[in-house]
This record gives structure tokens, C-alpha cells and sequence, in this order.
């Protein structure tokens, strides 16, 4: 890892070298210079929603009306590992594609995750890492 991905927000949350992480929700309006510091950290490409493998941790993008927050983490338990995480990243407060933090909470929850940390993603994204240890953890 270099000094640049060192220094990015994104070498603070739990990436590691050689980690293998998924993408869901990428769309033209998603924060480009988090997911290239997330590939520079791990060292490779981030898979999309179609690999099968499993995986470190997953990179989730929603916004209101993108369908079911739920699903979309219970989604991300069947290729994720046992200690993997979830960043979930939604548009800013103020945005009228934001989630509330309340449907965050008990989306992750009803997955079986819990919302470890918040933290800005560029200008316009939150994000929140779920972990997983929630009560009703699905498999």
C-alpha cells in the first residue's frame, strides 16, 4: 500500500491487502475516488453484484427508492465471510435520495448486522460499516 491510499479515509475502515470485495448499487453517481482507494488497499478490482465467490466485505450503495435496504444486506450474507462487513453508503442528509438513519438501523438489525461507525464518502455520501453479531443473523 502506498502513501496515497494510506492517507485516504478508506484505509481506516477495515480494508485490507488481498481483500476480495463486492460491489452492489454502483451506478454514474457513486463516489469514484473511494472505490478507486478501496481497490488501490485491497490490491485488485472490486467484484460486482454477479460474483459468486466470497468475499471480505462488501461495498453497498442505496438510495431511497432503490428497492429494499433489507434484502440488499441480507443479500450480502450469502457470498460474505464470517467476519466481513458491510459499508453502506447512502446519499447525504438533505439529499432527496438520503435513507434515514432510523431504516439504516433497523435494516442492518433485521440482517443480523449492527451499525459500527458513520463518517462523510466525498461530498455528497454518508457511509455506515455494519458488522455483523446482530440478533437475527440470517444464513
Amino acid at each position: 500500500m502506498n502513501q496515497t491510499a494510506g492517507a485516504h479515509p478508506a484505509a481506516k475502515i477495515g480494508f485490507s491487502a488481498d481483500d476480495v470485495v463486492m460491489e452492489i448499487g454502483w451506478d454514474d453517481d457513486v463516489e469514484e475516488s473511494w472505490r478507486d482507494a478501496i481497490a488501490e488497499i485491497v490490491g485488485s478490482e472490486i467484484e460486482d453484484e454477479d460474483y459468486d465467490g466470497s468475499v471480505d466485505s462488501v461495498l453497498l450503495w442505496f438510495r431511497d427508492g432503490d428497492g429494499d435496504l433489507t434484502d440488499d444486506i441480507v443479500d450480502s450474507l450469502a457470498t460474505l465471510e464470517e467476519k466481513g462487513f458491510v459499508l453502506l453508503i447512502v446519499p447525504k442528509v438533505g439529499s432527496p435520495e438520503n435513507v434515514d438513519a432510523a431504516d439504516i438501523q433497523e435494516a442492518a438489525t433485521t440482517a443480523g448486522f449492527k451499525a459500527s461507525s458513520t463518517f462523510k464518502v466525498g461530498e455528497d455520501w454518508i457511509g455506515t460499516k455494519l458488522v455483523q453479531g446482530g440478533t437475527a443473523k440470517q444464513r
